[in-house]
């Protein structure tokens, strides 16, 4: 038996899907691979997300040290949004998801 079937925690995959495998995750880090974004960018493009929802991920994200949260002394305040170098090391996963999903759906 390999680790993963012996110990769920030791398992790499197990420990990816716990990083993205939440709703709206893996969708989220697909809008920041191509570049910074506002929330409100990321609201729009992530239809039928909810503020607080978004909010929350974001958060979660930064935690993870996945998502830089950037906050900018404007009027009114300027809040960005960007991959992490941790982060964009999901860009593979993330394209390899899409065509996946391009050659099956």
């Amino acid at each position: 038996m390999s680790d993963c079937e012996q110990n769920e925690a030791a398992c790499p995959i197990h420990f990816a899907m716990m990083v993205i495998g939440k709703r709206w995750t893996a969708l989220i880090v697909r809008d920041l691979v191509t570049g910074t974004k506002r929330f409100c960018q990321l609201e729009h493009s992530l239809d039928g997300i909810s503020p607080k929802m978004l909010s929350q991920r974001l958060h979660e994200l930064e935690d993870q040290e996945l998502v830089k949260r950037e906050v900018y002394p404007e009027v009114p305040v300027r809040v960005e949004y960007s991959l992490t170098e941790k982060g964009m090391g999901l860009k593979d996963v993330i394209d390899s998801m899409a065509a996946w999903g391009e050659k099956w759906a």
